[in-house]
């Protein structure tokens, strides 16, 4: 009788473990996938960044290049 208990406990904590190992799995795709996105999503805006750094550069060195043509420095 006492065998059979500790095997129905067994076989009931396996069933949980195996439960909880599945509940993890699908946590860890969504988990992936989000940082996939947020991987995506900082890729562009990093390109974003980029082209606004490049048109304050152009914009300064063209009013340098403009003020210095005109003898202002």
């Amino acid at each position: 009788m006492a065998k059979e208990d500790s095997m129905e406990i067994a076989l009931k904590a396996l069933q949980k473990i195996e439960r909880h190992e599945r509940e993890c799995s699908l946590r860890w795709k969504e988990a992936t996938s989000e940082l996939r996105g947020i991987r995506k999503d900082t890729i562009r805006n990093s390109k974003r960044w980029e082209r606004l750094a490049w048109l304050v550069v152009g914009t300064l060195l063209t009013a340098v290049f403009a003020a210095w043509i005109k003898g202002g420095i």
